[in-house]
């Protein structure tokens, strides 16, 4: 008996191990809670034991589909999803069965960056501390990757989905919730927001390895940052760990703010910056659109870093299909805080470019002016730009500022600026045959010329002269 008895325990043992084995599991973003891309092949995937059987539910249309884990014991499905509702249930049958439940179907933004991307309640910022008594809302779902690294690439992260609300806010970026909220209002569908930022990151970081290191002269320029304890600067770490992770997960977009920590390389920045987004672009299998921010005028240590940063960012906008860009340069009330608070205004301009790019909303105008081309007209320069149909005004009708005009002894003066329709004329006394016209190009200029739609003027400069980068004095 005794026998019979210890055998039957061991058959026992074996049968629980090997159905442990077996189990199905899910990474972390895929789970009770999430909100899946509408109208896409949401792809779900996991771990079981080779060759065994998955069979997959979802409760929008109750079709039964089934894949089989492979020899490494990973399997992947992709489940058509219909347009935004729910919630929803998705069963998931193998050797055991798991059940998620309160599924949304709507849509699935990306907010990524560095510390202006990351800012949240954490930091006493008056905007989100404000909102979060009126932030119950459960058709917007929080996904809040901590932040971590790895040199290696990673199947899973440490986070999960929450229903919007004053907990679940609790360390989620401002710019991605508001972003968020402006979406989820204006279409009136479940929006689901992944947040993987982290404050000081170069944009090295968030680039995988091979990006980087087979390029030389990214390869090179990335040697030359600072070494941090307080955040990665090394190529790949932050990407290996907060974004690969959820690159099969299907969605709409990306909203990125970033560039603060690439100042004092920026040469390399547009190469950097497009080659970042082609490579998320391939892992995810899908030209998604990418809607950035460009950097804030502060008072950084070298002079004109940031303006040259800001150049390259500019250049990305222009050359890289399915880009946005945000102008940030009359948002900020402190040059000295490398964090402007209005946060606010700053998701809202990013939503204007997905509801009108995305999901063809009747937002008009949403773009800032960008220069295109210049004209010689004897003693003046003629500037033409795009996205200023109806022309241009100034804040208070004062004389447009940061307007600054050179000959071909490069020494650039104040300008005289007269607004005509779509277009600027450019002059100064003291330079009788112009050849260049500079417009925002520093630090910290936060000029008052707008689009009459109440858009600024995106900084620019005409020439491609060496810009004076000395430590400011």
């Amino acid at each position: 008996m005794k026998k019979a008895i210890t055998g039957f325990l061991f058959c026992l043992f074996l049968f629980q191990s090997v159905t442990s084995l077996a189990a199905i599991r899910l990474p972390a973003v895929i789970s009770s809670g999430m909100v899946l891309q509408q109208k896409s092949e949401a792809r779900l995937w996991g771990w079981a034991a080779p060759d065994e059987k998955i069979i997959v539910t979802a409760s929008w249309n109750n079709r039964t589909d089934s894949v089989v884990a492979n020899g490494n014991a990973v399997w992947e499905i992709k489940v058509p999803t219909p347009t935004a509702g729910g919630p929803y249930t998705i069963t998931l049958k193998g050797w055991n069965t798991i059940v998620l439940d309160n599924v949304l179907i709507g849509e699935v933004w990306v907010c990524s960056g560095q510390s202006n991307m990351e800012w949240s309640s954490y930091n006493n910022l008056k905007q989100i501390l404000d909102e979060m008594p009126n932030s119950n809302n459960p058709s917007i779902r929080l996904f809040n990757i901590p932040k971590t690294t790895s040199p290696y690439p990673q199947d899973d992260c440490e986070a999960q989905w929450k229903v919007s609300s004053p907990e679940a806010l609790q360390g989620f970026s401002a710019i991605g919730y508001f972003f968020g909220k402006k979406l989820q209002q204006q279409l009136n569908v479940p929006v689901g927001l992944i947040n993987a930022s982290w404050g000081g990151t170069p944009a090295e970081a968030w680039t995988p390895a091979e990006t980087v290191t087979k390029k030389t002269d990214l390869a090179e320029a990335a040697k030359k940052l600072n070494v941090s304890k307080w955040w990665p600067v090394e190529p790949g770490l932050a990407y290996n760990a907060m974004i690969y992770p959820v690159t099969r997960f299907a969605i709409a977009g990306t909203i990125w703010y970033q560039g603060e920590s690439n100042t004092g390389i920026a040469a390399t920045y547009k190469e950097l910056f497009s080659d970042m987004i082609g490579a998320w672009r391939n892992r995810w299998q899908k030209e998604f659109p990418f809607y950035f921010v460009q950097i804030a005028p502060y008072t950084y240590g070298n002079n004109n870093i940031a303006a040259l940063l800001r150049e390259q960012q500019s250049q990305t906008l222009a050359s890289v299909p399915r880009t946005g860009m945000v102008v940030t340069t009359d948002l900020v009330d402190d040059i000295k805080n490398i964090h402007p608070t209005d946060k606010i205004s700053v998701a809202n301009r990013l939503a204007d470019w997905a509801l009108a790019e995305n999901y063809h909303q009747p937002v008009t105008y949403y773009k800032s002016p960008v220069f295109t081309r210049m004209e010689s007209k004897d003693d003046k320069l003629v500037l033409f730009f795009d996205n200023a149909p109806n022309g241009f005004m100034t804040k208070g009708n004062a004389k447009p500022t940061e307007f600054f005009i050179a000959g071909d002894d490069k020494l650039f003066v104040p300008a005289e600026v007269k607004l005509e329709k779509d277009r600027l004329i450019v002059s100064s006394k003291q330079v009788k045959k112009p050849v260049a016209v500079r417009f925002g190009f520093s630090n910290t200029a936060m000029p008052n010329l707008f689009s009459k739609e109440g858009l600024p003027v995106t900084p620019f400069r005409t020439d491609t002269w060496e810009v004076d980068t000395s430590t400011v004095k």
